[in-house]
């Protein structure tokens, strides 16, 4: 009976030791934790601050709207250059056949 009693103490306090590292370890990982969100919390804000910063350079939809009328409308206006150059060119040939130049 000693023995079974020797044995038993042995596991509770293989047992006890258990529970203790693990408490150590669940601690450190605790603190850990703790300070990996306040990383996250600190870049959620960073992150935050950078898409108003970009949306408010960027202007969001309407800013993407217009850029696409203003490319839009310089392609027209080559395009009304292109034509009115060659309008030019076919008056001055009629002048140039006129012989008034």
């Amino acid at each position: 009976m000693e023995q079974g009693f020797d044995l038993l103490e042995e596991k509770v306090r293989k047992a006890a030791e258990l529970v203790r590292r693990l408490r150590k370890e669940n601690e450190g990982l605790e603190d850990e934790l703790a300070k990996e969100q306040d990383r996250l919390r600190e870049s959620e804000k960073r992150l935050a601050a950078l898409e108003k910063e970009r949306a408010s350079t960027r202007g969001g939809p309407e800013v993407d709207e217009l850029q696409a009328e203003v490319r839009s409308l310089r392609q027209q206006k080559d395009e009304v250059r292109k034509r009115v150059e060659r309008i030019v060119e076919v008056l001055e040939s009629l002048d140039e056949g006129d012989g008034t130049s």
